[in-house]
C-alpha cells in the first residue's frame, strides 16, 4: 500500500464530499432554521471535513515523521468524538433523531479507535498493518458512516416531514 497515494485520494475525496454535502445543504435553506436540524447538518460537514483534515496531516508526516500524524490524528478524533457525543445529547428530544443515533455511535467508536492508534500504535502489531496503515481503514469506515449519514438525512430520517 503506498500510504502517500492513498492520503493524498483520502484526502482530496473528502474535500470533495464536504463542497457536495455544502451544495445540497445551499438547496435546503430550511435544514439551517431549526436548531436540531443545523446540529445535524453540522454533524455530516465533520464527518467529511475531519478525515479530510487527518489525510492532509498524514501526507505531512507520512512514514518519516508519524509523530505528525499520530498527533493530529488524536486531537481531531477527540473533536470527532466529542462533538458527536456532544450531537447525541442534544438530539434526546427530537423527533426521528433515535434513527440516526446507530451510525452516530459508530462514528464515535471509530473515532475513539482512531485516536487509540495514534496514542498507542503497537496496538496494530497483531493485525500486521503499519498503524498509518490501520488508521486509513478507520478512517474509510468513518467516511462510510458518514455516507450512511448522508443517506438517512436525504431519506427524511432525523428530520421532520416537509409535508
Amino acid at each position: 500500500m503506498d500510504v502517500s497515494t492513498f492520503y493524498a485520494l483520502f484526502s482530496a475525496t473528502c474535500f470533495t464530499l464536504v463542497g457536495l454535502w455544502w451544495n445540497v445543504v445551499q438547496n435546503h435553506p430550511d435544514w439551517l432554521r431549526s436548531d436540531a436540524l443545523r446540529r445535524v447538518v453540522g454533524g455530516i460537514y465533520l464527518s467529511f471535513l475531519l478525515p479530510a483534515l487527518m489525510g492532509l496531516f498524514a501526507q505531512v508526516g507520512g512514514v518519516k515523521t508519524p509523530e505528525i500524524w499520530r498527533a493530529s490524528f488524536v486531537v481531531l478524533a477527540v473533536i470527532g468524538c466529542a462533538s458527536t457525543v456532544r450531537l447525541l445529547g442534544r438530539s434526546g428530544g427530537d423527533p426521528g433523531a433515535g434513527s440516526l443515533a446507530v451510525p452516530q455511535v459508530v462514528a464515535c467508536l471509530l473515532y475513539l479507535l482512531i485516536a487509540v492508534v495514534g496514542v498507542a500504535p503497537e496496538v496494530a502489531d497483531p493485525i500486521e498493518l503499519r498503524p498509518i496503515q490501520a488508521e486509513a481503514i478507520l478512517l474509510s469506515l468513518l467516511v462510510l458512516m458518514g455516507h450512511g449519514l448522508v443517506w438517512r438525512f436525504m431519506a427524511g430520517v432525523g428530520r421532520p416531514d416537509p409535508a
